[in-house]
């Protein structure tokens, strides 16, 4: 199932919380080989946990993480703007209808429904939150998985060849996106909503203020 927690509540699923951090380093550190800082749990942190952010994670049935998406409105800090600026032409993107989403998380093994999962949650924080776009950076390996989920952004900017090539990314999810990803997730409609309320109920909207 989709869980929608903000950094501030994470204590409360610790053991969602450590396999998430923990296959944040294995997927981003061992496997990618990103420059990465881990502690000495074995987890990957970063600033921009520290700042209340939105997690969408997918919790498989023994609690644990499967898969997971970090957001913040990008009216405040967020990574595009503090290190890929380069990439729009040096012109901030700032928005309360924009946020950035970072840190697409796959454990190892999870199936392919579980990135359409996080993609569909992506999507009910846009329909809830009046959020218009996503944007975000992301690898050449992840082209081929945005389009088997069958949601591919708009490139704002790129550099690099091959593997090693970056790129800024523009996310919009209209209704037949939504059934798309959707289909692949496996996921009706009414249960991607009725998990979305569980976290939020029904005054999931006035949660926007606390994040960022």
């Amino acid at each position: 199932m989709l869980r929608y927690i903000y950094g501030n509540d994470l204590h409360s699923f610790p053991k969602l919380r450590d396999t998430m951090f923990r296959d944040r380093a294995d997927q981003f550190k061992a496997r990618l080989g990103w420059e990465v800082s881990v502690d000495d749990t074995g987890a990957e942190r970063d600033h921009y946990d520290t700042l209340n952010p939105l997690y969408v994670i997918w919790e498989e049935p023994d609690g644990s993480h499967g898969g997971s998406m970090r957001f913040l409105p990008t009216t405040g800090q967020v990574m595009v703007n503090d290190h890929f600026g380069h990439l729009t032409c040096g012109a901030p993107i700032s928005s309360p209808r924009i946020w950035e989403c970072t840190r697409f998380c796959l454990a190892r093994g999870a199936g392919s429904h579980v990135a359409a999962a996080l993609m569909l949650g992506g999507g009910e924080i846009m329909e809830n939150f009046d959020v218009d776009h996503f944007v975000g950076v992301f690898d050449a390996r992840m082209v081929r998985i945005y389009r088997m989920i069958g949601s591919s952004p708009e490139v704002l900017g790129s550099e690099g060849q091959g593997r090693d090539r970056i790129s800024v990314g523009l996310w919009q999810f209209d209704p037949e996106a939504k059934a798309t990803v959707a289909q692949r997730a496996g996921v009706s409609s009414a249960l991607s909503r009725q998990w979305f309320e569980q976290s939020f109920g029904v005054s999931g909207r006035q949660n926007l203020a606390r994040t960022g």
